[in-house]
């Protein structure tokens, strides 16, 4: 008899990013969905697929019902609500049914940018120069400009577009002030780098797996400055920034530099204590020295995704890239 397992993930509901037309972020969860069930069904699993949605007791009591023998866990938190993104996996450690991805701390670490960053950079790891800030009091600012203005706990770009790099006070003032507004509480303010920048998966527990790194590759218009906007990512029809900002994996690289990166990530995903997979992006500053700009643990791997690219070019299939999540997942 084959066995049973369930893909967790959020179902899309209407939430604050209906209000800012970011509903293709959340769409996108439906994408995996599909393509693991496949990949699932491949590998000869008996698959049932588990929608959450809020309140949080109801999907507590739906994750408690589950009889299975593992949780491919796709969720995102739910829908408007990026915080609880760690509730599956929490839930499911107390009932020791094993789940794929980063366990609940890492998953909560990785939303709380400013802390990710403070930890990178007590390990000697760089990152931009940063600042948390109000829209009602930025009197402490002391960056240097360009700056770019960020939530501090979103992912899938969400908040990011042309306008989140500012060059003075009045246009840091505005953009802090949309982003606090938009997103809840405070904005990340990071010193702008506008050098190449980089991503790369990888995978593991205690061993490690870096796939072939990619390059974001920018042919925008003068002046339109350099950042994967959440427009690049999720509106692709007819759009500056879907058209101006394509992907090379592997990326043109020399050897040295590879190295480089690879060690990087595995360093990245050592000190934050990783477990399954991770994405890291990058970007060389004018002394050509990697920063770390994002930690994305559980990342994104519908079948168009940065991760499934990589794995592709690392010569996998889509459901030899789901059997290995699979496997470290069942790893104890």
């Amino acid at each position: 008899m084959c066995a049973r397992v369930a893909i967790v993930y959020n179902e899309p509901i209407p939430s604050r990013y209906s209000l800012r037309g970011e509903d293709k972020a959340v769409f996108g969860v439906l994408e995996s969905v599909e393509a693991v069930h496949k990949s699932l069904l491949e590998l000869g699993y008996n698959v049932v697929k588990v929608p959450l949605v809020p309140p949080i007791e109801e999907a507590d009591k739906k994750l408690r019902s589950l009889d299975v023998r593992f949780v491919f866990n796709l969720f995102e938190g739910f829908c408007g609500q990026p915080e609880t993104e760690a509730l599956v996996p929490e839930i499911l450690s107390g009932l020791d049914i094993p789940c794929t991805g980063c366990t609940a701390d890492i998953l909560t670490l990785g939303l709380n940018k400013p802390k990710t960053k403070a930890l990178l950079e007590a390990a000697g790891i760089a990152t931009p120069r940063y600042q948390v800030l109000e829209p009602d009091n930025i009197s402490p600012f002391r960056l240097s400009f360009p700056c770019i203005v960020k939530p501090c706990a979103e992912d899938a770009s969400h908040g990011v577009s042309a306008e989140s790099v500012v060059h003075d006070i009045v246009s840091l003032e505005r953009q802090v002030r949309v982003v606090s507004n938009s997103y809840g509480g405070k904005a990340l303010v990071e010193e702008f780098i506008d050098g190449r920048e980089f991503n790369a998966t990888v995978l593991g527990n205690s061993k490690y797996r870096v796939f072939p790194v990619s390059e974001i590759d920018y042919s925008l218009p003068p002046g339109m400055p350099k950042v994967l906007t959440f427009a690049a990512k999720w509106e692709t029809d007819n759009n500056i920034y879907a058209q101006g900002t394509n992907v090379t994996c592997p990326a043109k690289l020399d050897i040295k530099d590879i190295q480089r990166i690879s060690e990087m990530v595995i360093a990245v995903f050592r000190l934050l204590k990783c477990r399954g997979y991770a994405r890291v992006d990058m970007r060389l500053d004018k002394a050509e020295r990697l920063n770390v700009l994002e930690v994305n643990p559980n990342p994104d791997i519908s079948p168009g995704s940065g991760a499934a690219r990589q794995a592709e070019a690392a010569g996998m299939t889509y459901t030899q890239f789901v059997e290995m999540i699979i496997q470290l997942a069942l790893k104890k």
